[in-house]
């Protein structure tokens, strides 16, 4: 009988935009301050993209960095995961791999808000299990702060932008960087906790124009908190068991970043340590599907993970969408 082949991470890039916007600098055109902020999310600095710039942009950033770390320049599709495409039509991967040089490779846009790195691994899996490609280009790239309300404090404290990406290629499930068992799932009644209530064809047929801040990203923050630390820590403590792991040995534990106070009560709920949590929501912010890759690069490049380490990871975002997996760190240089 036939193995099915496994999804192997080979490389893997981040980008993060140059422009940066602190906590001080918010303060200057909202009702809050520094100290406001740190308490409750645990963001000091956000990166913001350039005026005239896309998702693209940040995208493309991330895929060629992470087919450097790959030693690649060529692969058999490319999956964009974002909640911020460059264009409501077309996708914006078909132009992200036309830019990145790979030609007519299949390429496709994956939409769970920040679920969608986790989304994508598994939608790459699958074209590698089916032997429709060889290798995937994985990129999750975010321009959130093109969708927040300048006057919303509860969400313009928190989101930002970045992109990561990943090259995934076929082998065994047994050698290191293989993704491990996928747990992914959604909850469609709670959708309207985070969303953008206008852009969409319900919105559109109406035939009225949208209300001035409907075209914005808004989240009902005690709700998704309680529905956030829930879910990741669930569907966490089932990744580690489909893969034959005890909670405790996971070396690092990789969260979507989404606020301080969320990571640090699952990562309690788990019983996972602090020196064995990666983070990096102090510098830049909530980067939507970004955050899980921008943040496994940083952890790579700065030796805070390293091959060998068993490594547990999870997300959650609107949809309600949330998935975890797992993996063992590969040797692999990260740009």
């Amino acid at each position: 009988m036939s193995t099915a082949r496994a999804a192997v991470l080979s490389g893997i890039g981040s980008y993060l935009p140059p422009d940066r916007v602190t906590n001080d600098d918010l303060a200057q055109r909202l009702d809050t301050s520094d100290a406001w902020i740190r308490s409750r999310t645990g963001i000091a600095e956000r990166r913001v993209i350039a005026p005239g710039a896309a998702t693209s942009d940040l995208a493309v950033e991330a895929g060629q960095r992470a087919l450097k770390s790959a030693a690649v320049d060529t692969v058999g599709a490319v999956v964009l995961a974002t909640t911020t495409p460059d264009q409501p039509c077309p996708a914006t991967a078909p132009q992200v791999a036309a830019r990145l040089g790979l030609g007519r490779a299949p390429a496709f846009d994956v939409a769970a808000v920040c679920s969608g790195f986790v989304y994508g691994l598994a939608s790459a899996a699958g074209l590698i299990a089916a032997g429709i490609a060889d290798d995937v280009l994985l990129i999750a790239a975010d321009a959130f702060t093109t969708i927040i309300d300048p006057e919303d404090r509860t969400t313009a404290v928190i989101f930002a932008d970045g992109a990561g990406a990943v090259v995934l290629r076929a082998g065994d499930a047994d050698e290191p960087g293989a993704i491990g068992p996928l747990v992914l799932g959604s909850d469609g009644e709670l959708s309207h906790l985070i969303e953008v209530p206008a852009g969409g064809s319900r919105q559109r047929s109406t035939g009225q124009p949208a209300g001035p801040r409907d075209q914005y990203f808004r989240m009902q923050g005690r709700d998704t908190y309680r529905h956030a630390v829930n879910t990741m820590t669930a569907t966490s403590a089932q990744a580690a068991e489909r893969a034959g792991w005890q909670l405790a040995d996971v070396d690092r534990f990789a969260a979507h970043q989404a606020n301080a106070r969320i990571l640090d009560a699952v990562s309690e709920r788990l019983g996972v340590p602090e020196e064995r949590r990666l983070s990096n929501i102090e510098r830049v912010g909530n980067t939507g599907a970004a955050s899980l890759p921008l943040l496994l690069s940083e952890a790579a490049a700065q030796g805070d993970l390293a091959a060998g380490h068993r490594l547990l990871l999870t997300a959650f975002g609107g949809g309600l969408s949330w998935g975890a997996t797992t993996l063992t760190w590969p040797e692999l240089q990260a740009f």
